[in-house]
C-alpha cells in the first residue's frame, strides 16, 4: 500500500514538471527575445540553467501559482532566500521545487532499496526519508543564511574604512557604496553583493532612505541596520558622512573584540567536561593502577 501512494505521487509530480516545462521553454524564449531587443547579445542574457534546476524551478513554480503557500510564509521565506545569499527572482520557486523533489524523492528511493527488510523496518525508515526531505533545505537554508551573516558583518568594518576614504575624497553616497562594492569583490563577496544591490536601489529609488533601510532588513543584522540609520540622518540633518562613519566602524571593531572576549572567557567552562572525560581517568589509572596490581598480587597468593 505504501509503495503504491509512493509510486503515484511520483507520477503525478513527474507529469506536473512535463506539462509545466514547455510554459517553461517560452519563458526563456520570450526572455531571449526581449534580451535580443535591449541590444544584448543571446549569451549575454542569463546561462541556461541546469536540467535538475530547471526542473526544481518548475515544480517550485506550480505550487507557487496553486495558492498552497500563503502570503505571510511567502514572505518570510523570500526574506530568508535572499539573506542566505541568492538574489535570482526565481530562487524561492527553485527552493521550494527542490524541497518537494526531495520529499518525494527520498522516500522512494528508500522504500526501493529497502526491499529485503522486514514491513514495520521499511516504513519507518521510508516515515523518516520523507521528514528528512522536508526538514532538510530548510536547515540547509538557514545554515546558508547564517554564514552568509557572518561574512557580511566579518567584512563590514573594513568596508566602513574604505567608505571613510571614499567620503573624505569628495565622493558622493551612491559612488561611495559603489565603489567599496566594487572593492571588496574580492575579499568578501557577500558583503559586495549587499552594498551592490544598495548602489541600486540608490539609483532607483525616490527616497534613498527607504533603500538603506532595505539593506539592514534583507540580512536582519543589526550592524547593517544601525549602518543604514547612521547614513540616513546624515542624508536628512546634513551630518558630516566621514565622522559618522568612523564613528560606526569604531563601534562595530569594539563590538566584535567584546565577543572574541566573551568567546575567550568561556573557555575554561567549555573544557571542564573533555578535563573530567579524558584527562582524570589517566590520573587515577596512574595514580591507583600500581595499588590495584598489588592488592591482586596479594589476593592471589595461596
Amino acid at each position: 500500500m505504501l509503495l503504491q501512494i509512493a509510486l503515484g505521487i511520483c507520477v503525478v509530480t513527474f507529469a506536473m514538471v512535463l506539462a509545466l516545462l514547455p510554459r517553461l521553454r517560452r519563458a526563456e524564449k520570450m526572455q531571449g527575445r526581449i534580451a535580443l531587443l535591449r541590444g544584448m547579445a543571446p549569451s549575454a542574457g542569463r546561462k541556461e540553467s541546469p536540467l535538475p534546476e530547471r526542473i526544481a524551478r518548475a515544480v517550485g513554480q506550480a505550487i507557487l501559482g496553486s495558492g498552497i503557500v500563503k502570503g505571510e510564509t511567502l514572505a518570510e521565506l523570500q526574506r530568508t532566500v535572499v539573506a542566505a545569499g541568492f538574489r535570482g527572482p526565481r530562487a524561492v520557486a527553485v527552493f521550494i521545487g527542490a524541497k518537494v523533489l526531495l520529499m518525494v524523492g527520498l522516500p522512494l528511493a528508500t522504500l526501493l532499496v529497502s526491499g529485503g527488510l522486514s514491513p514495520m523496518l521499511r516504513n519507518f525508515l521510508v516515515a523518516g526519508a520523507a521528514i528528512a526531505g522536508l526538514v532538510l533545505p530548510d536547515m540547509i537554508l538557514r545554515k546558508m543564511r547564517d554564514a552568509n551573516a557572518r561574512q557580511v558583518e566579518r567584512g563590514l568594518a573594513d568596508a566602513l574604512d574604505l567608505m571613510v576614504i571614499c567620503a573624505e575624497a569628495g565622493l558622493p553616497l551612491e559612488a561611495s557604496v559603489e565603489r567599496v562594492a566594487a572593492e571588496m569583490a574580492e575579499a568578501n563577496r557577500a558583503l559586495a553583493t549587499e552594498f551592490a544591490n544598495v548602489s541600486t536601489e540608490l539609483r532607483i529609488l525616490s527616497d534613498r532612505r527607504l533603500a538603506l533601510q532595505n539593506m539592514g532588513d534583507r540580512t536582519g543584522l543589526d550592524s547593517l541596520r544601525r549602518l543604514g540609520g547612521t547614513l540616513a540622518q546624515t542624508l536628512q540633518y546634513g551630518t558630516p558622512l566621514s565622522q559618522a562613519l568612523r564613528t560606526l566602524s569604531t563601534e562595530l571593531r569594539h563590538e566584535t573584540l567584546m565577543r572574541f572576549e566573551a568567546r575567550a572567557a568561556r573557555l575554561p567552562a567549555l573544557l571542564t567536561l573533555p578535563t573530567i572525560a579524558f584527562i582524570l581517568p589517566c590520573i587515577f589509572l596512574i595514580v591507583g593502577g600500581p595499588a590495584v596490581l598489588r592488592v591482586l598480587d596479594i589476593a592471589a597468593r595461596p
